[in-house]
């Protein structure tokens, strides 16, 4: 203690003649004072704000709502835009069945379904395609609803999979010999 006290005391000395003494004018805090009272007129930059906000808002919204599914092929009569609709909803109600089912014991089976879907939407991808190049004839429309008709039943069987697999944990009456 007594040791840093000389080094201070060192120091003040060495510094004794270098200090800014000047004193300020007295009018010094007046001065201060309005310059902080004064109220400048605040520049308004909420318009530019609003307009960078809506633009933030709707990049949004259009990478939210971005469509993953294969767009409407022009060709399709009403009954085959009908017979997709009705198929996609069925995929759609067993697509949120499989992911409520989430948990880490069901991780790697809903991993690998929803790779699987993948394929088969690639698959769909290509007959809607070949729709629209070729226009509607009863092959394409069979591997339309061939295909829809697959993808409902593999998501139902990994559905009953995962259920199965449930049942299974859950059943505590078993007997080890």
């Amino acid at each position: 203690m007594k040791n840093e006290k000389d080094n201070l005391d060192e120091l003040f000395s060495k510094f004794e003649n270098q200090w800014d003494i000047q004193e300020l004018d007295t009018d010094h805090q007046m001065d201060f004072l309005q310059k902080l009272n004064k109220k400048e007129p605040k520049k308004k930059y909420w318009y530019v704000t609003a307009i960078a906000a809506s633009i933030v808002l709707m990049l949004g919204i259009s990478v939210f709502y971005k469509n993953e599914k294969p767009k409407e092929f022009k060709f399709a009569s009403k009954e085959t835009k009908r017979t997709d609709s009705i198929f996609n909803i069925l995929i759609d109600n067993e697509l949120v069945k499989l992911k409520e089912k989430s948990s880490p014991e069901n991780e790697q089976i809903i991993n690998d379904a929803l790779k699987q879907m993948k394929t088969f939407d690639a698959d769909y991808q290509k007959i809607i395609n070949e729709l629209q190049k070729n226009g509607e004839n009863k092959q394409i429309i069979y591997a339309m609803i061939s295909n829809l008709q697959t993808r409902i039943s593999f998501l139902q069987t990994v559905l009953q999979r995962i259920e199965e697999n449930e049942k299974f944990k859950k059943t505590t009456d078993e007997k080890t010999l």
